[in-house]
């Protein structure tokens, strides 16, 4: 079975409205409505002037969700999505949103396999389930038929289950990409406690205005998260041009410029 998942550029537009709401977990009214105010691209027509949607408008929608999540108003989420490029990729909404997850606390769902494939846009076997619990996405539970998934994990994880990588492979991945963002926290927690905490501390005595300096470092997070991919994507196109010099090594997507979407029909 192709893959739906709405986080992979190799699926053509081929859901209807209603197949996509219920990838997306949303109703046709809501999408028709982010349609009109210009949140969703409108769809490619098909046979019958049926409209046709695909990954961008999955990840589209699972962007607004977490950008809803946060408590941002339609209005806010329209300002942050009218500075995006036109032609952003499925694979950069899924980094945005990726990023915009780690700016709340870690949740645990609680899911039937069945609504966990319907979720996916896939059949999961035992073996699928089980190199995802290995990659830490999905824990069992005393029922058999109920698994606790990381929501900010899950879509990464099913895109994994293609990548012809063993799954060896993938899970030292994860330890080095674990230690060495371990090894970031820690030492930029410690520049703020030593450069910042410490000194204001000194020299300020309101408990007020304490309070709030403590409450600064929650208010950095999404900036040093979106540092943090911004750096990586930059020092992986160093890594493979050094690594392929002389072959077209594959490359990541480039990271998009500020641009005012266009505005699309209601599709249909």
């Amino acid at each position: 079975m192709e893959r739906q998942d709405g986080t992979t550029e190799a699926l053509t537009d081929q859901l209807t409205v209603d197949q996509l709401a219920a990838r997306a977990g949303v109703t046709v009214r809501t999408i028709r409505f982010y349609s009109t105010r210009g949140l969703l691209p409108p769809p490619t027509i098909g046979p019958r002037r049926v409209g046709r949607y695909g990954p961008e408008h999955l990840s589209r929608l699972a962007l607004i969700e977490e950008l809803q999540n946060q408590g941002m108003t339609l209005a806010a989420i329209e300002r942050y999505l009218q500075r995006l490029p036109d032609d952003i990729s499925a694979h950069d909404l899924a980094i945005h949103r990726a990023v915009v997850a780690s700016w709340t606390p870690d949740t645990v769902d609680e899911t039937t396999r069945g609504q966990l494939q319907s979720r996916v846009g896939r059949e999961l076997t035992d073996d699928d389930l089980d190199r995802l619990e290995a990659m830490s996405v999905l824990a069992g539970t005393d029922d058999p038929d109920v698994f606790r998934v990381d929501p900010a994990m899950l879509q990464l994880g099913v895109r994994l289950l293609d990548v012809p990588i063993s799954q060896e492979a993938i899970l030292a991945a994860r330890e080095v990409m674990l230690e060495h963002t371990r090894s970031a926290a820690r030492e930029l927690s410690r520049l703020f406690k030593r450069e910042v905490w410490d000194p204001y501390r000194e020299q300020e005595s309101d408990p007020e205005r304490l309070e709030r300096m403590k409450s600064l470092s929650a208010h950095m997070q999404p900036m040093v998260v979106q540092a943090l991919v911004t750096t990586f994507q930059r020092s992986m196109k160093e890594e493979l041009r050094e690594a392929f010099p002389q072959e077209s090594a594959p490359q990541p997507d480039a990271e998009p410029e500020p641009a005012a979407p266009g505005r699309g029909p209601a599709p249909r």
